[in-house]
Formats: structure tokens, C-alpha cells, sequence
């Protein structure tokens, strides 16, 4: 009995350090590809790690992060500034057009129909004239699909359509984020290694 007592207790109080670490457990025991995501963003929107953390902390769900610095970028606002608006129960949408900002700030030319999840909205921008996009209200899937579309895309140089493949085969972003940085890696690591002058000379010298 006392025995179950003591593992009760060690339980609580492990339960207890956790949460009061913060996230700094909860991300070294990443299983898909979180923290790299994490990574990606601080590197792509020039954030330190931490500032992600802080973000996802305040209640922000993970791909909606590049959300808040993409917006903050564009408004030239703190990053704090947009997550007070949304936690105050604002859309994406309402966001960007208390900065005086419209959904053309969304737009990325896909040259095609890219089909769901982009089609619908997609369609908006190309049945309207430009001048007419300030009209267009988007909904926050449609904002949280075109910004990490934009985040993934710029970040990795890949091409929009590459990600939007993955995307419709309903692959998360954070999911997409892994797959891309693993093909990468692959890649470099398959690579042959340069031939410098200098192997190149010692190389000569050994067949003489």
C-alpha cells in the first residue's frame, strides 16, 4: 500500500515538473515532426525557437503559427499584437482587414485550377478583377491553406503545386514539412563528395 502511495506521489509531482517546464518536454519528445516544423518557421520568419513556443503556448494551433508571423510581417506589427486579436475571438480575416490589409496578400498564381482544398477559393480571385479583391472574404481554413502553401513553398524553394499535390492527398502541413526536409537530407547525403584541386593533384600523384 505504501508502495502504491510513493508511485502516486512520484506521478504527481513528475506530472506537475512537466507542466511547469513548459514545452521544452513536450518538444524533445517529438514524434511527428513538430519541432522540425517549429524550426522551419523560426527560420523562414527570422523568430528564435522560443518565440514559436510562446506563440503555440498562448493557444495558437501549430499550423496556424506561420499564420501569426506571416500577418505580423506583412502589418508590420508584433506578432503578440495579432495573437491579442485572435484570442479575442477575431477571424483571420478580420485581422487582416483591421490592418487595412486584403485577402490579396493571400493570393499565390497557380497558374491552374489547383482543385480542394484551394479550388473554392482559389476561384475567387480568378472570377474577380484585381481591383475587386478588397471584397473578397476568405474563410481561416482558406487563410491557414494559402499561408503555409506560401510558408512551404518559399522556405524549401519548392514549386506551389508540389506542395498542393501532398496537401489533396490530405497530408497535414506539419506532415509535409517532415517529408520535405527527409527528402532533402536524402539527397544531400546521396550526393557524391566534390573533387578539390588538391585530391585531385594527390590522386595524380599516387598514379605516377
Amino acid at each position: 500500500m505504501k508502495t502504491k502511495l510513493f508511485i502516486t506521489v512520484l506521478l504527481a509531482v513528475g506530472l506537475f515538473g512537466s507542466s511547469r517546464a513548459g514545452i521544452d518536454i513536450g518538444i524533445s519528445a517529438d514524434e511527428s515532426g513538430i519541432k522540425d516544423f517549429y524550426l522551419a518557421i523560426g527560420d523562414h520568419y527570422k523568430q528564435p525557437e522560443k518565440e514559436i513556443i510562446v506563440v503555440r503556448e498562448r493557444g495558437i494551433p501549430d499550423e496556424e503559427l506561420p499564420v501569426v508571423f506571416y500577418l505580423a510581417s506583412r502589418a508590420g506589427v508584433s506578432p503578440a499584437a495579432i495573437i491579442k486579436l485572435r484570442l479575442d475571438g477575431k477571424s483571420w480575416m478580420d485581422i487582416t482587414f483591421h490592418y487595412g490589409l486584403t485577402a490579396g496578400i493571400f493570393y499565390i498564381d497557380l497558374g491552374k485550377d489547383p482543385g480542394p482544398p484551394y479550388g473554392k477559393a482559389y476561384g475567387h480571385f480568378k472570377k474577380m478583377p484585381r481591383k475587386k479583391w478588397g471584397t473578397i472574404v476568405l474563410g481561416d481554413p482558406d487563410i491557414i491553406n494559402f499561408v503555409n502553401l506560401r510558408f512551404l513553398s518559399d522556405h524549401y524553394g519548392y514549386s506551389p503545386n508540389e506542395i498542393i499535390n501532398m496537401r489533396s492527398k490530405g497530408q497535414s502541413f506539419t506532415k509535409i514539412n517532415a517529408g520535405i526536409k527527409k527528402s532533402k537530407q536524402e539527397k544531400n547525403t546521396s550526393k557524391p563528395a566534390k573533387t578539390t584541386k588538391a585530391s585531385k593533384a594527390k590522386a595524380n600523384a599516387k598514379k605516377k
